[in-house]
């Protein structure tokens, strides 16, 4: 079996900032970008810096989806499927490294073999992969799980495509962009990267980091930004209203859903989470962000395996459910069992701040249900996650970065793996996964997708809240800034193009 693609994109995300005056085109004073997140290392095989490098502008990935969604190539230009666990894929020619050497097969191994030995998220759809150059162009890979198409396996988060440095830790991309400088946690100075298509035209950046979404809505106002993406919406009416400002809002990938811990007491009754799923008002949610609509479930409405109708909310099935599960409500409205209250703890980031707006929504309908919230805002979600501290976690995710259903639902649902924040084990849920890999063919991953849902919304290890849309504001500078892909593809090759 061959699978061939044609076309081509460059794509990628940023976050930035600096302090400079609008720039003529191919200045040389470095773009303002602003963000509430910004890559927390450099080392692409460590947690989410694969992605947030990427997003940046460095680094790139052998596949990707482009400003429609769909699967193209990036750095590969084909993937041949050559027996049952293994493909060859060519590179595409032409293609250098920020060091101004070849993008070769032989690099990208070392890269990739790095990754799958340091970072557990690449595990997630075809287990370790083994590499073997047989060309300059030309790489041989052999899965252990079946993977109908490796395509999409390579477009997924983690795979950024580099070659390692000599110094442990560090590496060589070839992204439209490269780290001049790195403030971990504050701000990354970028430069064109002297070796891709384009750079003569391509201005600096200079990416900087808010600690939240108000101080950056500021830092625009005030004229020091060129662009700040993921602003909060409450402030979208005033910001329009700024004839200097362009404010344009798009639909995005992400999902917004609440991570139900299985492993605490309380949550490892089934019936208790189902209330708390019926108890979630999804309209008054994205009401409260001013944007977005109730969730379907684990996908944006705009793919074909997303589910067709809202998520319920009955207020009065939930009560029913927790009464017959011993929790019953007390004169003062608290529901209690065994003389213990249902008290439960919800974290969530500042760093996406629309969840940090739903919480104490969330707290308000929880509490009608006469269950008790306490509420934690928190910068480092992902190790509290891990740690399993938690009742409650709202979240917002890429639920198909491949424009694939299988990863999200490998990498953060499946039993035992590495993301897997509810702590949920189904050997049932498990085995429709299973059955990704036995097909390629999109309408039978549809229904498997569709499936795996239908489980979830039974189990609910995870609550799915609000499918949304964000906001950027832009200065004349970037007036026509056109934002796609979630935060995916913020910083791109061609970002300042048509200012």
């Amino acid at each position: 079996m061959s699978v061939t693609f044609k076309g081509r994109l460059t794509g990628a995300l940023i976050v930035t900032m600096t302090f400079a005056t609008a720039l003529p085109a191919f200045a040389a004073e470095p773009l303002r970008i602003g963000a509430t997140f910004i890559a927390t290392g450099v080392d692409p095989a460590k947690g989410s810096n694969g992605w947030a490098l990427t997003s940046h502008g460095v680094g790139e990935n052998l596949f990707t989806v482009d400003k429609d969604g769909k699967l193209v190539p990036e750095l590969a230009e084909k993937a041949e499927r050559t027996g049952d666990l293994a493909w060859t894929i060519t590179l595409r020619a032409g293609r250098f490294f920020s060091d101004g050497t070849p993008v070769t097969a032989e690099a990208l191994a070392t890269g990739f073999e790095r990754t799958f030995a340091n970072n557990k998220a690449a595990l997630a759809t075809g287990g370790k992969l083994s590499f073997t150059a047989t060309g300059e162009r030309t790489l041989n890979v052999t899965t252990e799980k079946p993977v109908p198409l490796i395509q999409s396996l390579f477009a997924e988060w983690p795979l950024i495509a580099y070659k390692p440095a000599a110094e442990e830790g560090k590496a060589v991309f070839s992204g439209p962009y490269e780290i001049a400088s790195f403030n971990a946690d504050a701000a990354i100075e970028l430069r064109p990267n002297a070796h891709s298509e384009g750079a003569d035209g391509r201005a600096p950046v200079m990416l900087k980091k808010f600690g939240d979404a108000q101080a950056m809505t500021l830092a625009l106002e005030s004229g020091e930004l060129d662009l700040a993406f993921g602003l909060p919406s409450e402030v979208i009416a005033r910001l329009k209203a700024n004839p200097a400002l362009t404010i344009k809002s798009f639909p995005v990938g992400y999902q917004y859903f609440a991570f139900l811990n299985t492993s605490r007491p309380a949550l490892q009754d089934k019936a208790v989470r189902q209330a708390i799923d019926l108890a979630f008002d999804r309209t008054e949610l994205a009401a409260a962000i001013n944007g977005g609509s109730p969730a379907t479930g684990a996908y944006a409405p705009y793919f074909p395996f997303a589910g067709k109708d809202a998520r319920p909310t009955d207020l009065a099935r939930a009560e029913a459910l927790l009464e017959a599960a011993g929790w019953v409500k007390g004169a003062d409205g608290i529901r209690a069992r065994d003389g213990k209250p249902l008290k439960l703890l919800a974290i969530t980031y500042p760093q996406r701040p629309d969840l940090v707006t739903m919480l104490p929504m969330a707290k308000a309908e929880l509490a009608r249900a006469g269950v008790v919230l306490e509420t934690q805002v928190i910068d480092n979600i992902s190790q509290v996650a891990a740690g399993g501290e938690f009742d409650i976690a709202l979240w917002a995710q890429h639920t198909a970065p491949s424009g694939d259903p299988a990863f999200f639902l490998n990498s953060m649902l499946r039993s035992g793996a590495s993301l897997n924040y509810a702590k949920y084990a189904s050997p049932d849920f498990d085995a429709i996964l299973d059955r990704f890999a036995a097909t390629g063919d999109a309408a039978a991953r549809v229904q498997i997708a569709l499936d795996a849902q239908t489980r979830l919304f039974e189990d609910v290890p995870v609550s799915f809240l609000v499918s949304p849309v964000w906001y950027v504001g832009m200065s004349g500078t970037l007036k026509n800034y056109e934002p796609w892909g979630s935060d995916y593809h913020v910083l791109r090759a061609d970002i300042g193009e048509g200012k």
